[in-house]
């Protein structure tokens, strides 16, 4: 068995649990791998704000990855690095949703920004539990601020299955394009993928892939899962994350990261 040294969680369906909170059992399970010796951190399409509190609640100390690896920061505010979309390149792709009139968010200096309240806004809001700035006119905001961090769409999910196909169509190759829920479509850069982010940090801390777990439940957790030495996926996770993970844990509500924590840091770390 890997001697597993990194681990890096999403969060919503993963770490936390449906009330949108962590377990006791994950949380000593975590603290207990930290004590052991294995580094403990986020990856997650969350905004940076609306993520670190769930760091600070654990004692983490690593950067964290926010917006699918588009922004990652340490707890105290140190940044890693940055990586936006360019403006023109937003402005291209809000002129493409504009007209499928679904909600969309924009994240610029990690601050969420909306043109209208919608449920499906007010449904992630409540999620992420960040203010909301409301505008008039996206695009007029996007022309006048710096680059956005990450553009994210919301709808209905065979709304979201049909704007991914097409999207893909439009702008592939050109930025990440990917799904953290059904109905949750995140455009980022090209290089901001959690997987590319893990990467980084783990040669940062001169660990191999074969020393990294990662665990995760969508779509946006695949190449994080892929280039992990232990790839871990719950058991609520999407087919297409099941299928690419060597191991499948329980689900966010029965204390899965715990479970996987237990049986691959710390029992085998217990002589």
């Amino acid at each position: 068995m890997p001697d597993i040294k990194l681990v890096a969680l999403d969060l919503d369906d993963t770490l936390l649990r449906t009330d949108l909170t962590i377990s006791p059992r994950a949380q000593a399970a975590i603290k207990k791998a930290v004590a052991l010796g294995t580094a403990v951190t986020f990856a997650t399409g969350r905004m940076y704000k609306s993520a670190r509190p769930f760091a600070v609640e654990l004692g983490l100390d690593l950067p964290l990855i926010t917006y699918v690896g588009a922004l990652v920061k340490y707890v105290d505010g140190r940044e890693v690095y940055h990586r936006p979309l360019s403006l023109e390149t937003a402005g291209k792709i809000i002129d493409f949703l504009l007209p499928y009139k679904y909600h969309i968010n924009i994240y610029i200096n990690d601050e969420l920004y909306m043109e209208k309240e919608s449920p499906e806004g007010a449904r992630y809001a409540n999620i992420s539990k960040v203010p909301v700035h409301f505008v008039n006119d996206l695009r007029e905001t996007l022309q006048a601020s710096p680059a956005p961090t990450k553009i994210l769409a919301l709808s209905g999910a065979p709304e979201i299955a049909a704007l991914l196909a097409d999207i893909q169509q439009a702008f592939g190759g050109q930025v990440h394009i990917t799904r953290s829920k059904p109905y949750f479509l995140e455009i980022s850069d090209l290089g901001a993928t959690k997987g590319q982010a893990l990467a980084g940090l783990a040669r940062s801390l001169n660990l191999t892939a074969g020393q990294v777990m990662a665990i995760g439940d969508s779509w946006n957790d695949l190449d994080m899962i892929e280039y992990a030495g232990i790839g871990v996926a719950m058991g609520n996770a999407e087919a297409e994350v099941k299928a690419a993970a060597q191991y499948i844990t329980l689900n966010n509500d029965d204390d899965g990261v715990a479970e996987a924590i237990e049986k691959f840091v710390i029992n085998r770390n217990i002589k």
